[in-house]
Formats: structure tokens, sequence, C-alpha cells
């Protein structure tokens, strides 16, 4: 889209970008993927958003089965600098737990590293250029295509509500039917009379029910609201490097009008990465590199797009923090809702 292969608007470039693949129930009873935001409104309620589900289950099989390789090759001889970056992370986690979790229980830790580090590697989607893999999905004749689950709010609270499920089961589990409901009507206005008990009894239960309900939304709500409006600024800041080739120096997308061939922006970029690699080589000084970068991007396309990429580049920095963040936060809010749980009040 990016690339400039199709004539639409700003407008429509954001919707495009910012629709699922939906499959559900068309109007007249077929099933099948919706080919406008229009169909996939239709659908309603029962309607899958495919790409979400494709990118999260592919990722999740990412995590596993890097883990599982470190954890099968792990030495006490001197590890590799992956395998000392895995054990970092699983130390990292475990610690948390440690300091965060006050029960007894071999599966909060687990849960903690699934949590932390899936949820890093779905949000590590959104620093993938925006138009990549929606093109190699058109190309396809996938005509939507949304690669960050964690954008999708049915991913997030879908994430959330299994947390929720599981703080009632321990909940439950540890303290008993009666317990929990003790629980929920005893505070935050305790009383020692049967006569106060009652009394406290509905507006207890009421402001204990919003505080429960309160936690998956607040980790769904929040993971969804920080990625989504970071992949938005992402889909701004690709209008901005794409537009106008009135600028000084257009580059050499100009040359080619609206219709912009893809061996093109494939051949800018192996253009740009292999400067890169003579750099890390050292074939290239730092010096002669940026040069030739900056040389690379003006003839790419001109002003706009070197400003686009850099304005891209520093946008991703400031993300990586944030998908970080927004991991890490998901994942402690997790370990103390849970410890929780686990807690007699």
């Amino acid at each position: 889209m990016a690339g400039g292969s199709e004539n639409i608007t700003q407008s429509e470039y954001i919707r495009h970008h910012l629709q699922n693949l939906t499959f559900g129930q068309h109007p007249d009873g077929s099933w099948g993927l919706a080919h406008s935001a229009e169909e996939a409104q239709a659908m309603g309620f029962w309607a899958f958003h495919v790409d979400t589900m494709f990118w999260a289950i592919f990722l999740g099989l990412i995590f596993y089965l890097l883990f599982r390789t470190v954890a099968k090759k792990a030495n006490s001889g001197v590890p590799s600098r992956f395998q000392a970056a895995i054990e970092f992370i699983v130390e990292f986690v475990d610690n948390s737990v440690r300091e965060s979790f006050h029960g007894t229980s071999k599966f909060i830790a687990p849960l903690a590293l699934t949590l932390f580090v899936w949820i890093f590697f779905m949000n590590f989607m959104d620093l993938i250029p925006v138009d990549w893999l929606p093109w190699v999905a058109g190309q396809a004749g996938i005509h939507y295509q949304k690669v960050v689950p964690t954008t999708d709010v049915n991913a997030t609270m879908g994430m959330a509500i299994t947390v929720f499920v599981l703080i009632l089961y321990f909940s439950i589990k540890i303290k008993g039917v009666g317990g929990f409901i003790a629980e929920l009507t005893g505070q935050p206005f305790a009383a020692n009379s049967t006569a106060g008990k009652i009394a406290f009894f509905l507006p207890n239960l009421l402001l204990e029910t919003i505080a429960l309900l309160a936690k998956p939304v607040s980790l769904g709500l929040r993971l969804f609201g920080n990625l989504y409006a970071g992949e938005l600024i992402f889909i701004l800041i690709a209008l901005i490097f794409t537009a106008g080739s009135g600028f000084v120096a257009a580059g050499l997308s100009s040359v080619f009008g609206e219709h912009i061939p893809a061996w093109f922006w494939i051949v800018a970029t192996a253009a740009i990465f292999a400067t890169l690699w003579l750099n890390l080589k050292g074939k290239l000084n730092t010096k002669t590199t940026l040069w030739f970068l900056l040389a690379e991007m003006l003839l790419v396309g001109g002003i706009a797009f070197l400003g686009g990429q850099l304005m891209h580049f520093g946008w991703a920095v400031f993300h990586l923090l944030v998908i970080t963040l927004q991991a890490f936060i998901f994942m402690m809010l997790t370990i103390v809702y849970l410890s929780m749980a686990h807690e007699h009040h």
C-alpha cells in the first residue's frame, strides 16, 4: 500500500491497515472471509479475526520452540549468547515471581514466563514496517492483514479473561466457596454484629464485585490501548514518507509515478541492508556508512522518505521500551492478582 501501488486516500489507507481479516457468516447464510469493513461488521459477534489467531498461535509456537531448543541444549559449560539471553529472561521472571507471589504454586512461574515472552513477541510485530507483511499477503490474494495480535481488543481481553478465570479458580480452591463469598461480602466495611453484616452485605458485594471485574478490564484494555496507539502512529509516519514527490530530491521512486514496482523496493531494501552488513563486517567505517545510507535514502524516496525513515527509527526506539514495559506490566499484574487470590483476608 505504501509502495504506492494503489491510488487510495489517506483515510482509506489507515482504515485498511486497521481492518482485521475476518471470517464469519454472510447475510445470505454462507460462511467466508469478509471483503470489506462493512461485510466484517455485518458478520456480528460470531466472527473470527483470522489474522489475529494465526499470528498469535504462530508466535506462541516460535516461543515454545526457541525455549525448548535452548532447554534441551543447556549445559554447565560456557553458554552461547542466545542461551545466556534466554537464561537471563527465565531468571528475571523467576525473581519477579519470588518477590511478588506469596503463595506456593508451581504453576505461576511458567504462566508468568509464557505471558511475558508471548506478549513481547506479539508486541514486537509492531516494529515490522507496516506495509511489508500486508503487501506479501496481498500478493497471495489476502487483502487484509493485521500482524500485531495485541492491537486487537479481542486478543487482549481474551488473555485478560483467562487470567480472571484463574483468579476465581485459585480463590475458590484456596479459600473455599464460603471463604470466597465471605471475602466479597465482608470488606471493605467490616462488622462484628449480625445486624452490621446484614447491613453492609450489599454495599460490600457491590464494591468488591466492581473491584474484581476491574482486574481483567484493566489488564486487557491497557495492553490494547498502548499497542493500538503505537500502531496508529507507525501508520501515520508511513503516510508521511510515502506522500508527495514534489520535494527537492524527490528520489527515483518519483520516476514510476503511482505504480512503483515491487522489485524497486526489494532492490532499495537490499542496498540499505548491504551497507549495514558491510559496516558490521568492518569493511565500511561508521562515517562512510552514514553517508551511504543518507545517499541511498535520498535516491530511493527523497527528503520525504528520509524524514519518514528517521521518524520511524526514533519512534521504534521509544516503542521498543513500550512493548517491553507492557508485557512486563501484564505479567506483574497477573502475578499480583493471583497472589491476592491465594491470600486470606
